[in-house]
């Protein structure tokens, strides 16, 4: 498995780190957790939104590196590439947390960046 791979691993199951904190409250219902989601409130409400957001960043990063690993684009650049959009990722979910929107949203542009550039490396590879 290449780092690439594992990153992969890691950014599918980002939207369920991120949301268990959350969660781990007595108010939270598990007879009605959209219900739930709509009472929250601060750092609780703020998590429901990175855990959404990281659901819509997922698709896109997964279809660029697994079009880069197909066309063999070189392996230490989708490695490195896919490291930068995990920590970008862990990065917007602690401003998300933190209620830092202005840094948040440099550090989503940071991920983005990096799900084009995974694009980018499998054109190029072609």
């Amino acid at each position: 498995m290449t780092i690439a791979i594992a990153c992969l691993l890691v950014a599918a199951l980002m939207p369920y780190l991120t949301i268990a904190p959350a969660k781990y409250h007595r108010s939270y219902d598990n007879r009605a957790p959209r219900d739930w989601a709509l009472a929250v409130e601060g750092w609780r409400k703020r998590a429901i939104a990175a855990h959404l957001n990281h659901f819509e960043a997922f698709a896109p990063f997964a279809a660029g590196l697994l079009a880069a690993e197909l066309v063999k684009a070189p392996q230490g650049a989708i490695d490195g590439i896919a490291l930068v959009f995990i920590a970008s990722r862990i990065g917007y979910t602690a401003c998300y947390f933190g209620n830092k929107p202005a840094l948040r949203s440099l550090v989503w542009m940071v991920g983005f960046g990096c799900t084009v550039a995974l694009y980018a490396i499998a054109l190029a590879a072609r």
